[in-house]
């Protein structure tokens, strides 16, 4: 029914059928059914445009309430709000997102509302069993995530790109000098040195004497140029199914060790991570927002207690996904091995929708996170203006959405399947209980990211690879440190940590070298065919690639005669 055919029902309804009692001769007049009848016929286009939207927006609604909205339009002036919408608010609703869900006010309460089952933690936090036996101190505890296998790995690799780039089999790396170039990238990130050049850092004026008592200067290049986690041999291979497959071995490895060591509180928060390098990689992302806009971003699952890293996957571009977006297939990943225990997932606006509240809270596992407005089961009340600090609270099944205006011209929505019902924090500025409870939940993969930029190994690198492994040794110094302070209830800060691992971990591949300079037997001189045959001098201080048999002493270097310091045939690296 229009507009036009209820004023002409009105013009041809009778005395008897007038509810507003009988009419007078004045008000019967010509004169007035003109100007209904002039109202009717010479309305203008912007009216007409505004009927038409009517009349739209009323072929939307079911013809069982059809009759109750013509008495509502004509009882009154109409003020811009459908009568579906004003009916539900009536009832206690507040209209259905673009999705058709549903969403119902919820009265604020004074009190908090019942913990639920899937909120009660039926797991102990901290290290685990296999943790506890293990560490005993700080090498002990970094062993546990970077075990002896992945080192070996590394040190595999590594020989085997050193042997194809030189042509020639007797370059070696031992695990232990592995563990003591590790060392020394961990004693560069915690005095600061990451941007200072490397002839400084063994600088006889300048330099630390931790860096030229642990390697010589072109050794630690040379570790450094042929360091690999693969073969590549089998590279081609690999990256058919595994975009990642230059270091997905070793960070693999690295997320299975730091799941099976420790074991969360009842907070995590899962949120991206950008480590910053220019390294030329097809998954190098810009993010406008952060301080270093260039890196690699990794999903990051982190402790809220502990700051522990928990569980991560690098971002490699758009995926397939069965039915999920990217945002919930990345949560249900991270936070699958700790589900069904009674935890609680914190995440941002990316990774909220309430089609994740509900795949979660059928594992015991609650959300909460902000949700933002272009989301399709937001109300149309999120974006209506509101006074200053004030609260409303919406339900739909098992969640509640709340609404805060925390400033003049913007509000923040937190959708929670933990708050059964939201009360409202004493303060000047009102906070309900669930936006409290996101402010203190938010932070933990934030706030690792800023410990372990605090003192990173990161150094210029145009390999993505050695890029990904400076975040695995980042992360493994604040998981060590996690896990070697609740085991032994130590309070040692991280830096003196960090300095107390590099001390244990060179401590086998000095040894070796002070057995090595003190030793006269025949099994610390090199093989006799290694002996026999010459080869370039790889001190090059004094000479130009001179070829030579005899090797030093200490570094197990060739060293031609111009390069020889003394008698005894040791390099002047080495001195």
């Amino acid at each position: 029914m229009t507009v036009e055919t209820a004023l002409e029902m009105l013009q041809n309804m009778g005395r008897d059928d007038s509810d507003a009692g009988a009419l007078s001769e004045s008000e019967e007049s010509d004169s007035d059914r003109s100007w209904v009848k002039d109202r009717s016929n010479t309305s203008s286009s912007s009216e007409r445009e505004s009927a038409g939207q009517q009349r739209k927006k009323r072929r939307r609604l079911s013809s069982k309430n059809s009759d109750r909205n013509i008495a509502f339009r004509l009882d009154g002036p109409f003020d811009g709000v459908e009568p579906a919408t004003a009916d539900v608010c009536a009832g206690g609703g507040c209209g259905n997102g673009q999705d058709g869900t549903a969403w119902t006010v919820l009265p604020l309460s004074d009190r908090p509302g019942r913990t639920q089952s899937q909120n009660v933690l039926t797991e102990a936090a901290g290290p685990t069993a296999h943790a506890q036996r293990n560490v005993e101190d700080a090498l002990t505890a970094f062993v546990c995530l970077l075990d002896d296998g992945m080192l070996k790995h590394i040190r595999d690799c590594t020989v085997a790109e050193a042997h194809r780039h030189l042509g020639d089999s007797s370059w070696d790396l031992t695990v232990a000098e592995l563990k003591a170039f590790i060392a020394l990238l961990y004693v560069r990130g915690a005095q600061g040195a990451k941007h200072i050049n490397v002839d400084s850092l063994w600088s006889e004026k300048w330099g630390l004497p931790f860096f030229t008592e642990t390697m010589a200067r072109n050794r630690f290049r040379e570790v450094l140029k042929f360091l690999r986690f693969d073969k590549k041999e089998t590279r081609r291979i690999h990256l058919q199914d595994d975009e990642f497959a230059l270091v997905s071995a070793t960070w693999n490895k690295f997320v299975a060790n730091s799941i099976a060591c420790y074991k969360p509180g009842a907070d995590i928060t899962i949120d991206e991570q950008l480590f910053p390098t220019k390294a030329r990689c097809k998954f190098i992302q810009y993010m406008g927002n952060k301080p270093d806009k260039f890196g690699i971003k990794f999903w990051l699952a982190a402790d809220v207690q502990s700051k522990y890293m928990l569980n991560g996957a690098p971002y490699l571009g758009k995926e397939e996904s069965k039915g999920q977006l990217l945002g919930e297939s990345v949560v249900l990943k991270l936070a699958e091995p700790f589900l069904g225990k009674g935890r609680n997932i914190t995440t941002d606006h990316f990774f909220t929708s309430l089609k994740l509240a509900t795949a979660l809270q059928a594992k015991k596992t609650s959300l909460v996170g902000t949700l933002g407005e272009a989301k399709r089961e937001c109300p149309p009340s999120v974006k209506e203006p509101a006074e200053l600090f004030s609260t409303k609270v919406l339900k739909c099944a098992n969640a509640t959405l709340t609404i805060y205006q925390g400033k003049p011209r913007q509000n923040v929505c937190i959708l929670s399947s933990l708050h059964t019902s939201v009360g409202i924090t004493d303060g000047p500025k009102a906070k309900p209980e669930s936006v409290t409870y996101y402010n203190n939940t938010k932070h933990a993969v934030d706030v690792l990211d800023q410990m372990a930029k605090a003192y990173s190994v990161k150094d210029g690198t145009r390999r993505w690879p050695v890029a990904v492994f400076y975040n695995i040794l980042d992360l493994a110094g604040i998981n060590a440190h996690v896990l070697y302070k609740e085991c032994t209830s130590s309070r040692i800060p991280r830096r003196r940590f960090l300095l107390q691992l590099a001390e244990e971990l060179r401590a086998e591949f000095m040894e070796g070298k002070r057995a090595a300079a003190h030793g006269a037997g025949p099994q610390q001189q090199p093989p006799p065919h290694l002996a026999q045959k010459r080869r370039q001098c790889q001190v090059r201080r004094s000479c130009n690639q001179n070829k030579t048999q005899d090797t030093c002493n200490t570094c197990r270097k060739p060293v031609c005669g111009n390069c020889v310091k003394r008698r005894a045939v040791t390099c002047v690296d080495c001195v």
